[in-house]
């Protein structure tokens, strides 16, 4: 008999969401596909609690809405990484947040986190393809003339980076042609975009594997 895994998300932004619930749901299923049993991956997005809070009360209050809304397994939670490395902001939000959680009642908080973190944003994610890029802005201009050519995780401003691209890739249209936008793309590639292709990405690796290490907290894999 197989087993099920119920797996909440929460994202700094709606934005964000548009992106990486997709990304999430992809990554569990590829990983649970590595699990000796049939394990089916149930992902929700859960609301944004965190005006006025603190990192780790936000996680907290949200792991409780979690487990009451969906009795989710393991709670997904996205920051970027901004300025920080990988390591900094794993040390300054993720550690803090897990903290907060020991010691509650299992019966009424999900205290098992997955840490999803760009670098530096997630907007490096959505670059990990430049080929389905350049496919959904509609131009077969080359990466360095749109200014993409550079590992997305070594840009300071992927976000700033894409939206150039889009510019120059739109440059001299006929005005009855609609420029795609930024807000546009990330439901798009992340719909699209290959778990194969992000695995070029350092970030998205070490994601992949706390993905691992849920489901080895779960006792589902070893």
């Amino acid at each position: 008999m197989g087993k099920q895994i119920f797996v909440g998300l929460t994202t700094e932004g709606t934005t964000d969401i548009r992106f990486l619930e997709h990304v999430v749901r992809r990554t569990f299923e590829d990983v649970a596909f590595d699990c000796p049993q049939d394990v089916e991956v149930y992902l929700y997005v859960i609301p944004s609690l965190k005006i006025g809070k603190s990192f780790p009360q936000y996680v907290k209050d949200t792991s409780r809405l979690a487990w009451e809304m969906y009795g989710v397994m393991s709670l997904a939670v996205h920051t970027d990484a901004d300025r920080d490395s990988y390591e900094q902001r794993m040390a300054n939000k993720i550690v803090p947040a897990r903290k907060e959680l020991e010691g509650l009642d299992e019966e009424e908080y999900c205290k098992l986190l997955t840490p999803v973190i760009p670098v530096r944003m997630m907007e490096a994610w959505m670059l990990a393809d430049k080929k389905l890029f350049k496919e959904e802005i509609g131009t077969d201009l080359s990466d360095a003339a749109l200014g993409i050519e550079r590992n997305p995780e070594v840009l300071p401003d992927p976000k700033s980076v894409i939206e150039e691209a889009i510019r120059i890739a739109t440059d001299g249209l006929p005005r009855r042609r609609s420029r795609p936008t930024i807000a546009e793309l990330y439901e798009v590639i992340g719909n699209a975009i290959s778990t194969d292709a992000l695995m070029s990405l350092s970030s998205y690796q070490k994601f992949k594997e706390e993905v691992r290490e849920t489901f080895r907290c779960l006792g589902y894999m070893h």
